[in-house]
């Protein structure tokens, strides 16, 4: 990725590595703060709220305790799933 960016932005690989980084950074920041991001025509990142529930161990069958946890989801956009049909 970060020598696609590189080429395609004519800059250096370190800078392409230290611009992908601050993408993703920037992108947990907001979404740690329950945030939303969208990236028009590529999707949207958010934070999802995942239930407690009971599952079960596949070693002793025997029921365990799954905790409520937040956890992240992607949404593509329209241009995202055209591009991939």
């Amino acid at each position: 990725m970060i020598d696609h960016v590189a080429k395609t932005a004519d800059i250096s690989k370190a800078a392409a590595s230290r611009a992908l980084d601050a993408v993703v950074v920037a992108i947990k920041g907001t979404l740690k703060k329950n945030g939303s991001v969208t990236l028009v025509g590529f999707g949207t990142f958010r934070v999802s709220k995942r239930k407690a529930r009971t599952g079960r161990n596949p070693r002793t069958n025997q029921p365990i305790k799954i905790p409520a946890a937040k956890v992240p989801k992607f949404t593509p956009g329209k241009a995202l799933k055209d591009a991939v049909k």
